[in-house]
């Protein structure tokens, strides 16, 4: 049986993140989901949806066996409870494969990082896209 792992913040659900998790899925028997805690989140603006709002969205979706939230202390902490044998990053997350792998061994984890190659190509196809659509429409452009 192979454990799949894919995270990342979930935002605003679209057909990016649909295409990232069915990927993910497609390299294992099971796919595990963390969701980003709003207090971890420090590359980007924080979320627009609430934390246990995103995971419920995440839980629900039909490729997905279990999603949880990451940790607020130490994001190396779900990984050893969940022990996954693979990895799997989204096209434009922010990790380096060879880095990730060489924290994952200090941390005593030896799953191997995947990058999935599709990349869904649509106007609305982030949340940061979405959102600047919104405030657009509210604007009466």
């Amino acid at each position: 049986m192979v454990r799949v792992l894919a995270t990342g913040t979930f935002d605003i659900l679209h057909p990016g993140h649909l295409l990232y998790l069915s990927e993910a899925k497609a390299l294992g028997d099971e796919l595990y989901v963390i969701v980003a805690r709003d207090s971890m989140i420090k590359h980007k603006p924080k979320p627009v949806i609430p934390e246990r709002q995103r995971l419920a969205m995440v839980d629900g979706l039909v490729m997905v066996d279990k999603a949880i939230l990451g940790s607020e202390k130490d994001i190396f902490e779900p990984l050893r409870e969940i022990k996954p044998d693979i990895i799997a990053l989204g096209k434009n997350q922010f990790f380096r494969e060879e880095e990730l792998e060489a924290q994952l061994r200090e941390h005593g984890i030896g799953a191997k990082v995947v990058r999935v190659g599709g990349f869904k190509e649509c106007e609305l196809c982030s949340s940061a896209a979405i959102i600047k659509k919104v405030l657009e429409r509210g604007k009466g452009k």
